[in-house]
């Protein structure tokens, strides 16, 4: 890669412009290696860019592009700095911009932004003292959609895809005193892009989850899977990678409480197949999530991590957990902000979302439509809740595209490479209402065998759609083949009939394989009363789940429920005045905490297991 000198550190100042560093950026602008996927980030050494950032709106990515939207290498403004004098205006002036938080959308942040889809620039100094032998990661919790990162005017990484967290290294950008870092942020929806141009749910841009520097030894461990063997019920297995790690050199894994350690040799592709021997393991379940304390060391590196060890599997129709049938009692969530919208991405909206789940009486939550935070899936390993995590395969996506594909492939390698040590995820979700196609099921094939690659240890589902033969539904979608549990949608009472259509129904399922009906409800605005049959009325939502749970109960495979949803959510889908007013209502609870009669239904159904399969 070709090496930059820094600019001057009178470039660091506050006072600095984007047209300052656009000459070095973009000399190197394919040139910047790809992003790297770090398991166990959020317990490296960290030193956090959270906070104020400057940030210019920039509608026609003028920073980046010409009028002829050509990259500007010799553009007159991009090789300037702002000066006394200067003959020539200079529009990108970082000190004369207002900030931005992050992380955050910057839709909930400025009323002017509300809707705007389109390219943001950032801006933030930092000290910093690099160390010795020491490499330095810029770690990105999530940027929508598509974002670079320049470094003291060195572009360090480019990424595509809103929803999963990736690391630039700046080892060899960062210096001692001041730096600055730059990024451009683009939420602007493409018909190539995973997920595409039509959604649900808001099109929240920006550095949307948290941004730190992370410090990793100059050999360090980037991944690592450690789980329970199915076959031997004192056997926790799996392996380590060490990135830059050379042929036999030792890999430690310990687990203090259970007085266990082994070492390993690495492979000559710097992986260590680890084999560990544990007595009296407390295995982890939604009524016992047992956490151990888990060291990982490699020569100089090492990571402390907490993991809980389970397995799972199917049998038959059934679903086990430890080998135990399982019945999974769940939601539907999104991730979005309680109370004062936008994307959720902190402990505590993690805790009051989760915490919303367990009160209704749930054991399972499906973090719908993209992978989730990583605050999010450690709140689910405390609490004892299983997930069912997916990735940004939604609707009608170009699935005769090769580099679609290869997209999707890539948010994969992100979302189980990042999180596959967590033992609340027990269900890959390869996709959402896709359309039944031959594209598209050679697509989510293709999807679901990268899946197994990464991760044999977990299921494989999707959310497939239904079809229908007077009252009779029929699950026959032949992507069901490529699946281990089948997921289905259906709005029986709000989007076909009324909620006592449901008392009628009859299912014909082709698979034997377990089920799980991954969405069905209705929309209610909380407070708004009525009769039954009037919509939009919590009544009818509440309506709509009784009549529910007899159909459900008449299907002999079901194996799980997530209805949509737990909260209301943004939507630009969802423009209706005085109802909706851009809000999916389809929560059982409101965007401010208000519980509908819905949830009290369902919540008696979960507690007194009068919905489901009994264990």
């Amino acid at each position: 890669m070709k090496r930059l000198t820094v600019l001057p550190n009178a470039l660091v100042a506050r006072g600095i412009v984007l047209a300052a560093i656009a000459p070095a950026l973009l000399a190197i602008c394919n040139a910047a290696p790809a992003p790297i996927v770090l398991t166990g980030a959020d317990r490296r050494p960290a030193t956090s860019l959270n906070g104020d950032w400057a940030a210019i709106v920039d509608p026609y990515f003028s920073g980046l592009f010409s009028f002829h939207h050509e990259e500007k290498k010799n553009g007159w403004f991009l090789n300037r700095k702002a000066q006394p004098g200067d003959p020539f205006p200079t529009e990108y002036d970082f000190s004369k911009a207002p900030t931005l938080k992050v992380p955050a959308d910057w839709n909930t942040q400025r009323e002017s932004l509300f809707f705007y889809e389109g390219p943001v620039w950032y801006e933030r100094d930092f000290t910093y003292q690099p160390k010795e032998h020491t490499r330095v990661f810029l770690h990105v919790g999530a940027a929508n959609y598509h974002s670079w990162f320049w470094v003291n005017g060195q572009k360090v990484c480019e990424h595509e895809g809103g929803y999963t967290s990736f690391n630039c290294e700046v080892t060899a950008a960062i210096h001692a005193g001041g730096n600055f870092i730059v990024a451009a942020v683009d939420n602007t929806r493409h018909e190539d892009g995973v997920p595409t141009l039509e959604t649900d749910w808001w099109n929240y841009g920006g550095l949307t989850r948290s941004v730190s520097l992370i410090e990793v030894p100059e050999t360090f461990i980037d991944q690592y899977d450690l789980h329970l063997s199915r076959a031997e019920s004192n056997i926790i297995e799996g392996w380590v990678h060490v990135e830059g790690g050379k042929q036999g050199a030792k890999v430690e894994v310990e687990i203090p409480e259970l007085d266990a350690k082994t070492a390993a040799a690495l492979s000559e592709n710097g992986r260590a197949a680890i084999r560990l021997d544990v007595k009296s393991l407390e295995r982890w379940s939604p009524e016992t999530p047992k956490l151990y304390k888990v060291r990982i060391s490699a020569g100089k590196d090492f990571i402390e991590e907490e993991i809980g060890f389970r397995t799972v599997e199917t049998h038959g129709t059934e679903i086990l957990l430890n080998g135990k049938p399982i019945f999974l009692r769940g939601i539907s969530i999104h991730a979005e902000a309680p109370y004062r919208t936008g994307r959720a991405n902190t402990d505590q909206d993690a805790e009051t979302l989760l915490g919303w789940a367990k009160e209704l009486g749930c054991n399972f939550v499906r973090l719908a439509h993209y992978p989730h935070d990583e605050t999010m899936l450690r709140a689910a390993d405390r609490m004892g809740l299983l997930v069912w995590s997916e990735n940004p395969v939604y609707w009608a996506l170009q699935f005769d595209n090769p580099k679609v594909l290869a997209k999707a492939e890539q948010q994969l390698d992100e979302e189980i490479g990042t999180s596959r040590n967590h033992a609340a995820i027990i269900l890959w979700s390869m996709a959402n209402e896709t359309p039944n196609t031959e594209a598209r099921t050679r697509f989510i094939e293709t999807e679901a065998a990268h899946a197994r690659e990464l991760d044999p240890t977990r299921l494989i589902t999707a959310a497939l759609l239904v079809r229908g033969e007077g009252h009779t539904k029929i699950i026959d979608d032949p992507l069901g083949k490529a699946l281990d549990v089948i997921g289905f949608n259906e709005y029986i009472g709000w989007y076909e009939g009324n909620p006592e259509s449901a008392d009628t129904t009859e299912w014909r399922i082709e698979y034997q394989k377990p089920l799980i009906v991954s969405e069905f409800g209705g929309g209610a605005k909380a407070g708004l009363h009525g009769e039954e049959n009037q919509r939009w009325t919590e009544e009818y939502q509440a309506s709509i789940y009784r009549h529910q749970f007899g159909m459900l109960n008449r299907i002999p495979q079901l194996r799980g429920m997530s209805p949509w949803i737990l909260m209301d959510f943004r939507s630009p889908n969802r423009p209706l005045t005085g109802i909706q007013d851009e809000f999916n209502r389809k929560g059982l609870i409101s965007d401010q905490g208000q519980k509908k009669q819905a949830f009290f239904i369902l919540q008696k159904a979960y507690k007194e297991k009068t919905v489901g399969k009994p264990e």
